[in-house]
């Protein structure tokens, strides 16, 4: 029995059931008591700043959009979850993602109107030219307190209006003896429209049949009364509503509750309570612990039974079971599709080698029989058909290698134009002879750390495939550059371009998009292959798009090293 798994399964897990649960049971209270502290021990200047802030922007902005970054702000200088909801509990922006916390108090309200907010300035707001006007006053008055000895500084309030603050002395005595000659605009245009405007709200909310006189800063010279007082606040509200924010409820709180703290009290009664959930959770999960373990037993004797007939397993649910018995069942097919892979892989092979020794037993036959003279033409023939199966050959050592985990690459510093040029020279004969405009960009002075040899075959791969589905009269253009830390290699042309269906499937190994196409027109289906395995090997990526008869473009993006430009 001490060798059963499920007698060790059980012993185990029960033994880490206690130890969890008495863990959990002290972390709880422990990261209680922190938990306590820290909110005793929230600063109060950080709750005003935030309040301060967002009430700043409401009384400057007609909504709450554009808030978010604000938001982000305050939230990384107070370590809190800020949350804005509307008056309705509708989310408006929130620096931390999980549910909304319509539930609960919020921390304040953000009206602006309430008071209302000195930045929330509306209409009052000055324009360019008025507060031009108003500085320059404010600069002639300080000028003329300055040359009498009467330090100051001008100050712009919400409204655009420019004050100017005396340090050792009222301002208006001193302006009133020394600087009388400088005028004032005491109504402006924008405030006088704003001012009457707000007396005509003034005057209907008084009843009164005499317009009540409101001046800068809402001086009256009516008898004061708290009518009159609450008057001028309503009109003001009223007044500002358009140009203002709505009102919003704010919530500041840690951002693993995004609530208010709660204050928990560890009273006898609670250490009571918590010490009878840990008896509880215990005995509980000691049962459910003995349960599932009996329960294990079956499904792993059915996997058992089932791998031993090489059948499907059965998938019984959607735990841990059900998952090995789906990843089994995905090893079975994966085992049976390499099968069948490695089959057409095999006919595949045969029919490419087939071709080129079909081609030189056919030609040493008719020379054999006299048919064919013993040439050098036959020779350029039989030369030719043996450079094709010897690359045939050369692209399976070189897709084994990499199957195997065996392609080895060797960086070295290299000039573009070295390895780049070196390939499309050698493709610029077929591409002539095809009628096809073969071009380039790149610096050839521009070098990289990478392997020449392996890069030299990605970029003839490339072209050869590109010149291949070229039409006469197309264009192949050859790019490389140095992006960041990459070197890019791109191959474009304006050939008959790959269905969409088919793009995919293009680094495939022998696969053509038109098997009906011989070596001929469609090649060996194995270069953009060892172009992938190439990339790979130099720890880069390929890309493919493609339109249909417009063209196709490969991008080869590899790790570039050192770069340098040298003449």
């Amino acid at each position: 029995m001490h060798r059963s798994i499920v007698v060790r399964l059980l012993a185990t897990s029960i033994l880490v059931a206690v130890c969890a649960v008495v863990g959990t049971a002290w972390l709880a209270v422990e990261t209680t008591t922190q938990a306590i502290r820290q909110e005793q021990g929230r600063s109060l200047a950080d709750d005003r700043h935030v309040y301060d802030v967002l009430t700043g922007f409401a009384a400057t902005h007609r909504g709450w959009d554009g808030v978010a970054p604000t938001l982000d702000q305050l939230a990384q200088r107070t370590g809190q979850r800020i949350t804005l909801l509307t008056a309705d509990r509708q989310p408006i922006a929130d620096t931390h993602p999980g549910a909304w916390p319509t539930d609960r108090r919020p921390t304040a309200t953000i009206d602006p109107l309430d008071g209302p907010d000195p930045r929330a300035v509306g209409p009052y707001r000055l324009t360019r030219d008025e507060r031009a006007l108003v500085r320059k006053w404010a600069d002639g008055v300080l000028g003329c307190m300055q040359s009498h000895g009467a330090p100051g500084e001008t100050v712009e309030e919400p409204t655009g209006r420019w004050t100017v603050r005396a340090r050792s002395a009222a301002i208006g005595d001193i302006a009133a003896m020394s600087c009388g000659g400088v005028h004032y605009p005491e109504r402006i245009q924008t405030e006088a429209t704003a001012l009457s405007d707000l007396e005509r709200r003034v005057t209907r909310c008084l009843g009164s049949k005499r317009t009540v006189g409101i001046g800068p800063g809402f001086v009256t010279k009516e008898e004061p009364s708290p009518k009159l007082d609450a008057c001028i606040t309503s009109s003001r509200r009223d007044q500002l509503r358009p140009y203002v924010a709505p009102p919003a409820l704010l919530y500041v709180g840690d951002p693993a509750t995004s609530g208010e703290p709660e204050v928990f009290s560890l009273s006898g009664d609670n250490l009571a309570s918590i010490a009878w959930v840990i008896g509880a959770v215990l005995t509980l999960t000691v049962a459910f612990t003995v349960l599932m373990g009996l329960r294990l037993v079956r499904p792993l004797r059915a996997l058992t039974a089932a791998a031993g007939a090489r059948q499907p397993m059965p998938v019984a649910g959607r735990d841990e079971i059900g998952h090995l018995a789906t990843v089994l069942n995905d090893l079975a097919e994966g085992r049976d599709r390499s099968e069948r892979q490695r089959k057409a892989m095999i006919s595949d092979i045969a029919h490419e080698l087939r071709n080129p020794t079909t081609n030189i037993q056919s030609w040493l036959e008719a020379a054999e029989d006299g048919v064919t003279p013993t040439d050098s033409h036959l020779l350029t023939l039989l030369l030719n058909e043996t450079s094709q199966l010897s690359r045939i050959l050369d692209d399976l050592r070189d897709l084994a290698a990499a199957d195997a985990g065996t392609l080895r690459i060797h960086p070295e510093p290299m000039r573009l134009g070295d390895v780049l040029g070196v390939a499309v020279e050698a493709h610029r004969g077929a591409a002539e002879a095809g009628r096809i405009q073969l071009t380039t960009l790149f610096d050839p002075r521009t070098t990289v750390v990478a392997d020449p040899v392996r890069l030299r075959q990605v970029a003839g791969n490339l072209l050869s495939n590109a010149v291949r589905h070229t039409p006469p009269g197309g264009t192949v253009a050859l790019r490389a550059d140095v992006t960041g830390p990459d070197l890019l290699i791109e191959v474009s042309d304006t050939g008959t371009g790959i269905a969409p269906d088919d793009l995919p499937h293009i680094f495939d190994r022998f696969w053509r998009a038109d098997r009906s196409r011989g070596r001929n027109t469609g090649g060996s289906g194995l270069g953009l292959a060892i172009v992938r395995d190439l990339a790979g090997a130099h720890g880069g990526t390929v890309h493919a798009v493609s339109t249909l008869a417009a063209g196709t473009t490969v991008t080869v993006r590899v790790p570039a090293g050192p770069v340098s430009d040298t003449s």
